[in-house]
C-alpha cells in the first residue's frame, strides 16, 4: 500500500470516527499494511511512562522506550533494528508517537504520510474534546436542576460530591468550607470519618495551597507529594496519587472554601477536568452561599441552557429540512413520544435536542443514552438505577436515566438494539411512570419525556418479532424521518458554510471560501457518513488549509472527481495485474488532480511527459487529448 492510500484511510478514518481509540483501531491496519509490519501503536508520555493508546497486529511485550526518547528529542522519524518511531507533537505535555515493527526500509513510508496522521489525531483529539465539554455541559444542567431541589446543606455536599466524582471520574470529592475564625477547614462528605465531617489546619496540604494562592492546583502522580497531608490519608486509611482542587468564591468574590477531588479512576487530571471543576464550583457556589437564594441559580442554569440550544440547529432550505423544523416546533410543545427516524449521521440526536430546547422542558435535563451500549446486565441499572451493595460493584446509590432526565428529556438512541427483555423492561416504566432502583423496593415517580431514535425500521422488526408490537405504538405517536444528505443536496452547500464558519470562529481566523470546482465537487459527493462526515470535513479544512479560497484540490484526498472514493484493487488478481491496476489508476488521480495538465501531472508523479505517456501506453491507458 503506497503512502498516498495510507493516507487516504487515514482520513478516511478521521472523517468517520469521533473519538481517538475507534479511529486507530481503523486507521492503524492500513499503516501496518502499508508498511509490511506486525505491530503498529500510537503511545502517548503520561507520568514517566509510554502508554499504548491504541494498537494493531501481533502484541509487543515491551515498548522501545529508549529509542521513543531519542526520538523526541531529535524530533524526527528515527529507524533501527526492528522499530521505525515518529514523533507526533514534540512539544505537547503529554507527547504522542507511532511505532512501527518493520523493516527500515519503510521508513519512508512512514515520513510520507506522518503529516496526515498528525492532523487526523489532531483533528480526532479536538472534536472528542468538543463532544466531552458538550456531555459535561448537559449534566451541570441536570446537576444545577436537583441541587436547586436540595432540602438541606448536608444534601446538597452530597449531592455536589457525587455529581464531581461521576463527572470527573474521581474516587472521591469533598467540598472544604472555610472557617475563619477557627483558621480550620471543614470537609464534608468525609468518607470513613466519623460524623462525615473531616476538620484541617487551614494552612496544610494541596487545599491550604489553594486557599493561599486562590488558584486551581493539580497533583499528578509524577508530581512531589510532600504536600500532600498524610495525616489525612493515614486516619482514613488512604493513599492520595492524584488530586484536583479550586477554589470555591462567593458572589462578591471572596474566597470561603474548595472543592477537591481525588484519584483519578482512568489517567491523570486534566486541564479540561480542571475547567469543568472550576465551572462546577461556580455553581456550587452559588447554591451554597444560601441556598434561599434560588433566583441566582435559576439565572445561571438559564444561561447554560441558551448556551446549550445555540449550538442545536436544523440547517438546510430543503423542502424536507423546512417540513422537518415546522414540525419539531408543533411536537415540541406536546407531551408525546417521538421516533426519529434516520441513517447515522443524518442528525438525530440534534432533532431530538432541537425538541427539548423548543418545549416547557428545556430548563430540565436533555439526557442521552445509546441503547446499543446497554449490555442486558447493565440495562436496569443504567436506566433505573441501584441501591448500594446491590451487587458486587455497586460501592454507591446510583441513579437511573430515567430519574436524572426528570421533569426533562430522555433520549433513547439506537432503540433498536434493545434486547426483548430490555424492551419489557422499558415498556413497563413507561406505563407506570415510576422505576425502582436494583436492590431496592422504593417506587420513584418519573417524569420524563421519551424521545426515541433508529436507523432500523422497527415495523419490519415488528413482524419479524424481534421488536415488542406495543413498545413500538408506545414508541410511535409521532414519528420524525431525516433524510440522508445524499437526498437534499441543495442542503449540502449551506450545512458546509455553516460549519466552516463556526470551526473557523473557533480557530480564529476568517471563513475561507469555496471555489466554484470545490463546490461542484462537494455536491457530487454520496456523503454515506451524511452530516457528521461533511461536518468532520469543514473542521479539517478550517484548521489546515491556510488559504482564502478551498480549491478542489483541498478535497483531492476525502473526494475524487467523479464524487466517488478510489477504487480498491481487488485481492484476486495476480500481482503484476494488481500492479497495472494500482498504477493506472494512481496515474489518472494524478492527471485529475492536475486538470489534465500532462506536464503538471508528470512532475506530480516524479517522471517526464514524455515518459509518462509512454507508461499510459504501456499499461492501455488512453493518451489523447
Amino acid at each position: 500500500m503506497a503512502a498516498e492510500s495510507i493516507t487516504y484511510e487515514i482520513l478516511l478514518a478521521a472523517a468517520q470516527q469521533e473519538a481517538l481509540p475507534p479511529f486507530l483501531t481503523q486507521a492503524l491496519p492500513a499503516v501496518l499494511s502499508g508498511c509490511r509490519g506486525d505491530f503498529a501503536a500510537l503511545a502517548t508520555a503520561s507520568g514517566g511512562a509510554w502508554v499504548v493508546v491504541g494498537s494493531a497486529g501481533a502484541s509487543a511485550t515491551t515498548l522501545p522506550a529508549g529509542l521513543l526518547a531519542e526520538a523526541l528529542d531529535a524530533e524526527r522519524v528515527i529507524a533501527r533494528d526492528e522499530w521505525i518511531v515518529a514523533p507526533l507533537d514534540c512539544r505537547a505535555t503529554s507527547p504522542d508517537a507511532l511505532l512501527v515493527r518493520a523493516a527500515p526500509a519503510a521508513r519512508g513510508t512512514v515520513e510520507a504520510f506522518l503529516p496526515a496522521l498528525r492532523q487526523a489525531v489532531d483533528s480526532v483529539r479536538e472534536r472528542q474534546r468538543q463532544a466531552s465539554r458538550l456531555a459535561r455541559l448537559q449534566a451541570i444542567l441536570e446537576i444545577a436542576g436537583q441541587w436547586n431541589k436540595a432540602e438541606s446543606m448536608e444534601t446538597l455536599l452530597t449531592q455536589m460530591a457525587q455529581v464531581a466524582t461521576r463527572l470527573l471520574d474521581a474516587d472521591r470529592a469533598s467540598i472544604f468550607l472555610w472557617d475563619k475564625p477557627a483558621r480550620q477547614l471543614v470537609g464534608r462528605p468525609a468518607l470513613g470519618v466519623a460524623g462525615d465531617e473531616l476538620r484541617v489546619a487551614d494552612d496544610i496540604g494541596i487545599v491550604g495551597q489553594v486557599l493561599k494562592t486562590d488558584a486551581p492546583r493539580r497533583l499528578g502522580r509524577a508530581d512531589d507529594r510532600r504536600e500532600v497531608n498524610r495525616r489525612v490519608d493515614t486516619a482514613l486509611d488512604y493513599k492520595t496519587e492524584t488530586l484536583l482542587c479550586v477554589p470555591l468564591r462567593g458572589k462578591r468574590g471572596d474566597l470561603f472554601g474548595a472543592f477537591e477531588a481525588i484519584n483519578k479512576r482512568h489517567g491523570e487530571f486534566t486541564a479540561d477536568d480542571e475547567a469543568a471543576l472550576v465551572e462546577l464550583a461556580a455553581h456550587a457556589s452559588i447554591a451554597l452561599e444560601n441556598t434561599q437564594e434560588r433566583e441566582h441559580l435559576l439565572e445561571s442554569r438559564k444561561q447554560l441552557v441558551d448556551q446549550a440550544a445555540e449550538g442545536v440547529q436544523l440547517i438546510g432550505e430543503s423542502p424536507a429540512i423546512a417540513a422537518l423544523r415546522s414540525t419539531v416546533l408543533r411536537v415540541a410543545g406536546a407531551e408525546l413520544a417521538v421516533l426519529v427516524l434516520g441513517e447515522n449521521g443524518t442528525g438525530k440526536e440534534v432533532v431530538s435536542q432541537s425538541i427539548h430546547y423548543n418545549s416547557p422542558r428545556r430548563n430540565h435535563p436533555f439526557i442521552a443514552v445509546n441503547c446499543a451500549a446497554l449490555s442486558e446486565t447493565l440495562l436496569e441499572s443504567e436506566l433505573f438505577g441501584h441501591e448500594k451493595g446491590a451487587f458486587t460493584d455497586a460501592h454507591q446509590t446510583h441513579r437511573g436515566k430515567f430519574e436524572l432526565a426528570d421533569g426533562g428529556t430522555l433520549f433513547l438512541d439506537e432503540i433498536g438494539d434493545l434486547s426483548l427483555a430490555g424492551q419489557a423492561k422499558l415498556l413497563r416504566v413507561l406505563e407506570e411512570k415510576v422505576v425502582v432502583r436494583v436492590g431496592g423496593s422504593q417506587q420513584i415517580h418519573t417524569d420524563a419525556r421519551v424521545i426515541a431514535a433508529t436507523n432500523q425500521d422497527l415495523a419490519v422488526m415488528v413482524r419479524e418479532k424481534r421488536f415488542r408490537q406495543d413498545l413500538f405504538f408506545r414508541l410511535n405517536v409521532v414519528t420524525l424521518s431525516i433524510p440522508a444528505l445524499r437526498d437534499r443536496r441543495e442542503d449540502i452547500l449551506p450545512l458546509a458554510e455553516h460549519f466552516l464558519k463556526d470551526f473557523s470562529r473557533k480557530a480564529r481566523r476568517k471563513a475561507p471560501k469555496f471555489t466554484a470546482e470545490a463546490r461542484r465537487r462537494l455536491e457530487q459527493h454520496p456523503w454515506p457518513g451524511n452530516v457528521r462526515e461533511l461536518r468532520n470535513l469543514m473542521e479539517r479544512l478550517a484548521y489546515l488549509v491556510p488559504a482564502e479560497k478551498i480549491e478542489a484540490d483541498d478535497l483531492a484526498f476525502i473526494l475524487t472527481a467523479d464524487g466517488k472514493p478510489p477504487s480498491v484493487v481487488p485481492p484476486e488478481l495476480e500481482l503484476s495485474e494488481a500492479t497495472d491496476r494500482f498504477q493506472a489508476e494512481h496515474i489518472s488521480q494524478a492527471i485529475r488532480r492536475a486538470h489534465g495538465n500532462m506536464s503538471d501531472a508528470a512532475e506530480r508523479l516524479g517522471l517526464h511527459r514524455s515518459n509518462l505517456y509512454r507508461k499510459m501506453r504501456q499499461l492501455d491507458m488512453n493518451v489523447e487529448g
